[in-house]
């Protein structure tokens, strides 16, 4: 994982390589193209690719395509377009759907072996017949069918002759395992379906349980990681390869799923919010997706170094938003260059500088960075400040702009407010302004000091822009409950119910005219505001929008 840091699955790997049990090391990223990824799959992406480089391996990017109902080539070409952003290469591409054949011709071997039969029990019959964590299962009537009755069923479902749910095939293993998976698991069904990749050549899929293994194995795969909740499907996993009577064994090994505070992990949840338009497409930058948090501004680099700091454990642990937030600052801290915007515009005046006078002041671009040199920034007469940078009637301790105070002009000048102008309805339209030109940024004037320092824009020369501000999509708690005179209770509420209304705020307001060249992903600091992307799919050349991927400061401390 680009570092030596250990875990359990290291000392596992490095064990089998130091006692001759394995001569290398090959692992798979396996998604199922029903979705985009999230922050949850970069976790197994940063450890499958990782733990290979490590140990000079290689790793397969493959896709579980054995439910044609839900999935879509829109979806490959997303997880190929993460995983290489995320800065990873593959050294395979396949498809679960490349070994349909050969999937077919083991499950005629298990037939033949004794191993599976075909069954005409209704999906819920299966279920009721598999029994509970407390009682064994019944067995189906249809379970000692003749291997020669099997083959024949079997052949005829693949030819087309029987409609979707009326027969499936089971491996026969047992059914009172204490593990409700070996109860005679479905390993294929009839779904006369078209496949994105297979057309319409089959009508009979495998199901997942069964495929896995199996591509595993043909692969050669050595180390097949994933996360616990397929801990209990491991017997199943070893049985198929073993009664299929595959060449190469790989060993399965389970590590804890990621959660993130705020954050649904759900691929099915997710595609219910963009279906439901509560977000504007899977790459919404409120989307925990890899592309939503693209699009939002993280960086390949902040999203891999926040998942090995989370580690690779047994156990399933969420962790603080934060976290991940602390590790996009960090990253962009020393390469986002500094400007100003101006999210909530208000006008400022300065009544004794010359009407027609633009001068240009120098501004460094990142002070942590002197090397990325400096910028011009004009400045005349009339220039935006933010509305919360002034106050007529302010508290105590408020250093900011108010009538008859005081402050500097980031890189520019002292002001001092001398007027307010209201509007009808008494709201602050405009304030003037007076400057001292003796106490121009850099030029040593140390004649008296001042207690506030604000941003601004000059307001001839300005580019128009829109913010884009995001509070979580999804709120663990429900802050309204609270308040809320009608009682739910939490057995009635779902996911849809801990949707933040809040979660994006849309400002118009203006940034320094040296924006204009700028392109998608761009980032920037604004000045007291935070780091903010270039939307790469509404910024047009009439107006620039900038996606806040991150406040400046954070309580987050990493231990």
């Amino acid at each position: 994982m680009e570092h030596n840091s250990s875990n359990f699955i290291r000392s596992i790997i490095t064990e089998d390589l130091e006692t001759g049990k394995r001569d290398n090391v090959y692992t798979r990223f396996p998604p199922e193209p029903n979705g985009y990824l999230h922050i949850g799959h970069a976790k197994s992406i940063v450890i499958n690719f990782g733990l290979a480089d490590d140990f000079n391996g290689k790793t397969n990017l493959r896709f579980d395509d054995t439910n044609p109902l839900k999935e879509d080539t829109e979806y490959v070409e997303a997880i190929k377009e993460d995983v290489e952003w995320l800065g990873y290469e593959w050294d395979g591409m396949f498809f679960a759907s490349d070994y349909f054949e050969e999937m077919y011709n083991r499950a005629i071997l298990l037939i033949k072996k004794g191993k599976a039969y075909v069954d005409d029990l209704s999906a819920d019959e299966i279920r009721q017949y598999r029994g509970t964590l407390k009682e064994p299962g019944k067995e189906s009537p249809y379970r000692n069918r003749s291997i020669e009755e099997n083959i024949d069923l079997f052949e005829r479902m693949r030819k087309g002759e029987f409609e979707n749910g009326t027969k499936v095939l089971r491996a026969k293993i047992d059914m009172s395992s204490p593990n409700i998976n070996l109860r005679d698991p479905v390993i294929y069904r009839v779904s006369h379906t078209t496949h994105h990749n297979t057309g319409d050549a089959w009508c009979i899929y495998p199901m997942y349980a069964f495929a896995h293994p199996l591509e595993d194995a043909i692969e050669g795969i050595t180390h097949s990681l994933c996360t616990t909740e397929f801990e209990d499907q491991r017997p199943l996993y070893n049985w198929v390869i073993e009664e299929c009577e595959m060449e190469h064994k790989p060993q399965q090994i389970e590590f804890g799923r990621l959660g993130i505070t705020n954050t649904v992990m759900s691929k099915r949840k997710l595609k219910q919010l963009v279906d439901e338009k509560f977000v504007d497409g899977w790459d919404d930058p409120r989307m925990p997706t890899i592309s939503g948090l693209r699009r939002k501004g993280y960086t390949p680099e902040s999203i891999r170094e926040f998942v090995k700091e989370t580690g690779v454990s047994k156990g399933s642990g969420t962790v603080d938003e934060a976290m991940l937030e602390h590790f996009v600052r960090e990253d962009l801290k020393l390469k986002a260059p500094r400007t100003m915007g101006i999210l909530k515009p208000l006008k400022v005046v300065i009544t004794n500088y010359p009407e027609d006078q633009v001068e240009m002041l120098d501004a460094e671009i990142n002070p942590e960075v002197p090397e990325m040199g400096t910028r011009q920034i004009p400045f005349s007469r009339e220039i935006y400040i933010e509305q919360e940078d002034f106050m007529e009637d302010p508290p105590k301790k408020y250093f900011r702009l108010f009538p008859g105070n005081e402050v500097r002009l980031k890189h520019a000048y002292f002001i001092k407010c001398e007027d307010v102008i209201k509007d009808a309805d008494g709201n602050v339209i405009e304030i003037h302004c007076t400057y001292d030109p003796e106490t121009k940024s850099g030029s040593g004037f140390t004649g008296r000091k001042v207690k506030g320092t604000i941003h601004w824009v000059d307001a001839k020369h300005a580019l128009p822009a829109e913010f884009r501000l995001y509070e979580p999509l999804i709120l663990d708690k429900l802050e309204k409950e609270e308040d809320s005179t009608e009682q739910v209770s939490s057995e009635e509420k779902t996911f849809l119910d801990f949707v933040n209304d809040q979660s994006l705020e849309v400002l118009q307001g203006f940034v320094e005219p040296n924006m204009k060249e700028v392109t998608a992903h761009d980032k920037f600091q604004f000045f007291r505001h935070g780091y903010f992307n270039v939307d790469p799919k509404h910024s047009t050349n009439e107006k620039i929008v900038f996606n806040r991927i991150v406040s400046l400061k954070s309580s987050f401390k990493l231990k």
